[in-house]
């Protein structure tokens, strides 16, 4: 009988919260509509093919074996991008968390103890004569509670947590965008600097041999101690941007070494021998405007915590209407414990708490308010980080043309240089010219290539520039996963293992 009384109950109550129904109250979602350009500007596209870009593995296209190795090395050991994919478990936990709450909430409690009330207490009037006796108490049950999510609060709370785990794969994503430039950024630098030493040495070469030159015609009689003094010091003036450019190669070396999780020095031996600056494409592909809003990851990010903070509107909505939740307790108690599992120990109850918040000094609306006035900045933050895609990958592409066409010039004015330097080496040791023009020859030789091959690893770096601007290095069928083996070894970190 009892438990027919109890089931009776329970259907009761299940009846009264299907009668309520249940509705999402707040906002429901809808991706911003942006308006962009069909095109890019035709100044920044010249030289450029647009179409659809294979982004993906972008590196490919200087192919460079050594460089591909190292992006690959870079995603596997590099620590920010190692962070960002625990951010992304984190969110997805969180996301099991606001999810939980849907389902009813079952546990376990109880306690077996012995009490005696003081015979001068202040119950000590009810004392027997022979004063209280110590009395045993047995209660172990399970209770449960389901809260019926009637006006979507809960609902609305997993919308905000699958928003912001999908936010955090785009960062991941972001980071993994930023780590490859970084990488084929650096490593350009590292070449870049090698040719630079090399040509360095060769002006120090071809100096060293103009110094014996009029050293031979010094001694000759021919000419004075003043071209000899000069071609001293304009050979140790050549020899001086040596350690410099040393200094820039062994930086670049650090911050590979850095970027791929090592320490620093550990790929000296490995990258030591120099190595040619990679050459871009014969074809750069770039996108359409409109795909920078399904390719860009710091795009996507915006737009899913726009979604995230849009159902935070709902969630404080919520807070208006009342909350319903079934709650119940089933157990046995006895004093002894010989009866504990007889049937007239058992102990049960049914509820269907309810609250409301008929009255809370404007607290609740102003939360709503707030949500919203978050809702409208998120919105625009996501609108200024479009145009700042968009600016971002024009200035590069307008950067990559004009530094292929300085490139041109620089190679114009090197092999003019050089040719002129053939021509007053012949004209000096012949007496027809002065010292002053070689030195001048030869120091003009020297600064453009130096800057020809600074040139060559400004225009490989923009190219690198554009395909992160374009949010190229990351294949939008996959996401990031913890392996086995990262997880493995958490758990041994943080269990004292």
């Amino acid at each position: 009988m009892k438990r027919t009384r109890l089931l009776k109950h329970a259907l009761v109550i299940a009846a009264v919260a299907l009668l309520v129904g249940c509705t999402t109250v707040g906002p429901d979602y809808e991706e911003p509509e942006t308006t962009l350009p069909d095109a890019w500007h035709t100044a920044a596209t010249e030289g450029l093919t647009e179409g659809e870009a294979t982004l993906q593995t972008w590196w490919l296209v200087f192919n460079d074996p050594e460089l591909e190795d190292l992006i690959m090395r870079s995603a596997g050991g590099n620590l920010d991008l190692r962070e960002a994919m625990w951010r992304v478990e984190e969110a997805r936990a969180l996301r099991g968390v606001a999810a939980g709450a849907k389902s009813p909430q079952v546990g376990f409690s109880g306690q077996s103890s012995r009490s005696q009330p003081s015979d001068n207490g202040v119950v000590g009037d009810f004392a027997p004569p022979e004063g209280f006796d110590a009395t045993n108490l047995h209660d172990y049950g399970v209770g449960a509670s389901w809260e019926i999510d009637v006006f979507g609060r809960i609902q609305r709370q997993v919308e905000v947590a699958d928003a912001t785990a999908e936010a955090s794969v785009e960062a991941y994503r972001d980071v993994l965008v930023s780590l490859y430039s970084e990488v084929a950024l650096a490593y350009v630098n590292l070449r870049t600097s090698q040719e630079r030493l090399r040509l360095a040495h060769a002006n120090v070469d071809g100096q060293e041999d103009t110094l014996e030159l009029t050293q031979d015609r010094f001694s000759a009689g021919l000419v004075s101690a003043l071209d000899v003094a000069q071609a001293e010091s304009n050979l140790a003036n050549t020899r001086s941007l040596i350690p410099v450019v040393e200094r820039d190669l062994d930086q670049a070396l650090n911050r590979l070494a850095v970027l791929l999780g090592e320490h620093p020095g550990s790929l000296h031996a490995e990258l030591s021998e120099p190595g040619p600056i990679p050459d871009e494409p014969a074809d750069v592909t770039t996108g359409l405007p409109a795909e920078l809003l399904r390719q860009r990851p710091d795009v996507r990010q915006a737009e899913r915590e726009l979604a995230a903070q849009t159902a935070r509107i709902g969630v404080a909505t919520a807070d208006l209407y009342p909350s319903f939740e079934l709650s119940g307790f089933l157990g046995l108690q006895a004093v002894s414990g010989g009866d504990f599992f007889g049937g007239d120990s058992l102990t049960w109850n049914l509820g269907l708490p309810i609250r409301w918040n008929i009255f809370a000094g404007g607290r609740i609306r102003s939360q709503i308010r707030a949500e919203e006035a978050r809702t409208k900045q998120l919105l625009a933050g996501y609108e200024q980080t479009v145009l700042a895609a968009l600016e971002e990958v024009e200035n590069a592409m307008m950067s990559y043309v004009k530094e292929i066409e300085r490139r041109g010039r620089l190679t114009e004015s090197v092999d003019a240089t050089q040719r002129s330097l053939d021509l007053v080496l012949t004209q000096y040791r012949a007496g027809l010219t002065d010292f002053q023009n070689v030195l001048d020859t030869q120091r003009t030789l020297l600064l453009r290539q130096d800057e020809l091959a600074v040139a060559e690893g400004i225009v490989i770096g923009s190219l690198v520039r554009l395909y992160r601007a374009l949010g190229g290095g990351w294949d939008p069928n996959t996401a990031p996963v913890v392996e086995s083996e990262q997880l493995a070894m958490a758990e041994t970190t943080y269990s004292g293992g």
